[in-house]
């Protein structure tokens, strides 16, 4: 309990100083009472009309897109999915999409910081390793490999046999230059069956890769 809340303390600081609210993070990112929900992403397949009714109305395909808003602002209709789901991953890299594309840390149509929609994710869900990858990747956009590094370590640490986490903490760790730590990463992705060879040919490009199989 101790280290989730220091992890979360750590959360709550860097979206704070990032955002410079002198009101505090508490308010900044709301609370996750919700009118409707909040549900668990992982429950989606038991729940397919609380899922479906709010991805039809507001996560379509051209809001995921980020090519036009559903009911409105883009911004909108994801913060709406996402306060009903908040660990909704592909909700949440929209967001991150979304921010880069509006160049703005709260995007047209959001309630809260685009950094925030992350910290209510890992409250609501902090054990789900796929928010803290999706946290990884949007940390890594914004330049900040260390702290991206870690999330995948965390991400991994949650669901070690999570091909998708596994490929994306091997780019992660390549773009930090940490190369056996890729290596590790890539053998375990393909081990697991992922597909994309984008992560070997980097290795391969820097004398990394080798046939030897995971160990």
């Amino acid at each position: 309990m101790t280290r989730r809340l220091a992890y979360f303390a750590v959360t709550l600081g860097m979206i704070a100083g990032a955002n410079s609210y002198a009101q505090g993070p508490v308010k900044i990112c709301g609370e996750l009472k919700n009118g409707f929900g909040p549900f668990d992403y992982r429950k989606a397949p038991l729940l397919p009309y609380e899922i479906n009714i709010v991805e039809g109305a507001h996560f379509t395909t051209e809001v995921e897109q980020n090519i036009k808003g559903k009911t409105g602002y883009v911004g909108g209709d994801v913060d709406y999915t996402l306060r009903a789901w908040p660990n909704h991953p592909r909700a949440l890299a929209t967001m991150s999409r979304q921010g880069v594309i509006e160049k703005a840390p709260q995007v047209r149509g959001a309630n809260y910081p685009v950094d925030c929609y992350f910290l209510r994710a890992i409250t609501f869900a902090p054990d789900d390793g796929m928010v803290h990858a999706v946290y990884a990747n949007h940390l890594a956009t914004h330049g900040k490999t260390e702290q991206a590094n870690a999330e995948f370590l965390r991400a991994v640490d949650l669901e070690p046999d999570n091909p998708i986490i596994n490929y994306n903490a091997g780019l992660a760790s390549m773009k930090a230059k940490k190369y056996d730590q890729a290596l590790a990463y890539a053998k375990k992705a393909y081990g697991l069956g992922f597909p994309l060879p984008g992560l070997k040919n980097q290795l391969k490009a820097v004398g990394k890769w080798d046939d030897a199989p995971a160990k």
